[in-house]
């Protein structure tokens, strides 16, 4: 029922496009987050603090 609800009107080959765009969103998001992560540690660094 609930993947009726949410892929009911769509045709085959754009559902299958809604998961490709989710999992390249998903992958985009920890791209991201690692730079993220990244700069506050060189910004941790350049200041003089470790």
């Amino acid at each position: 029922m609930r993947w009726r609800n949410q892929y009911g009107g769509m045709k085959s080959e754009e559902a299958k496009r809604l998961k490709q765009l989710g999992d390249e969103n998903k992958r985009l998001k920890e791209l991201v987050a690692d730079l993220s992560l990244d700069n506050k540690m060189l910004k941790y660094i350049s200041e003089g603090n470790w």
